[in-house]
């Protein structure tokens, strides 16, 4: 579990300057025309950043990304063998067979979304966000002052806006990953020992 967690915080933090080129390109049609940075791609984002902002601004929100990487690494691995037990036992599925590792996989994947959305979300605040015109501080400085302000302002929900979209995407990549993994296992422990 810590060894998922750190491994995960590590890639996460390397990876950064990807996200935030991500979370920047994917909000900026969502915002007023006259808030908008229109961004022309990948490269035009890391030269604005860089010119504008400071190489350091790549790393704004990285707290939560890794937070959030950490935590999918704990929740994610440590609860897959626990479900697959679980179905087992009350669904009479056998133990490892693709259909007890598929619903393992979702049930994990829903679990690691409940307790990583808040933190994905801080990140997208975090790294899309714009100093104040008037005083140039931003509104988001950490983890905990982005939930606490989020939370005040908009009500605790706020920060699972967007949570199907999320579990889709965390339980399809946690049901792909196991299976191909468990293929991988059967493959090896078929032809291999």
């Amino acid at each position: 579990v810590g060894i998922g967690a750190i491994t995960g915080g590590i890639a996460a933090y390397i990876s950064c300057p990807m996200e935030v080129a991500v979370v920047r390109m994917s909000n900026d049609s969502t915002l007023p025309p006259d808030e908008r940075r229109n961004y022309k791609g990948v490269t035009d984002v890391a030269k604005r950043v860089i010119k504008e902002e400071g190489v350091m601004a790549f790393w704004r929100g990285s707290t939560p990304f890794v937070a959030r990487a950490a935590m999918v690494g704990v929740f994610q691995v440590a609860t897959l063998d626990q479900f697959k037990g679980m179905y087992a036992s009350w669904l009479g599925q056998k133990k490892n067979s693709i259909p007890n590792v598929f619903c393992a996989a979702m049930t994990s994947g829903l679990i690691y979304s409940i307790a990583t959305m808040p933190l994905e979300a801080s990140k997208n605040r975090m790294a899309s966000q714009k100093p104040d015109p008037k005083t140039g501080v931003l509104p988001y400085r950490s983890i905990f002052q982005t939930l606490s302000k989020v939370s005040a302002d908009e009500g605790f929900l706020a920060l699972y806006n967007g949570f199907i979209p999320y579990y889709m995407r965390c339980g399809g990549h946690t049901v792909s990953m196991f299976i191909i993994v468990q293929i991988l296992r059967d493959y090896y422990t078929q032809f291999a020992v």
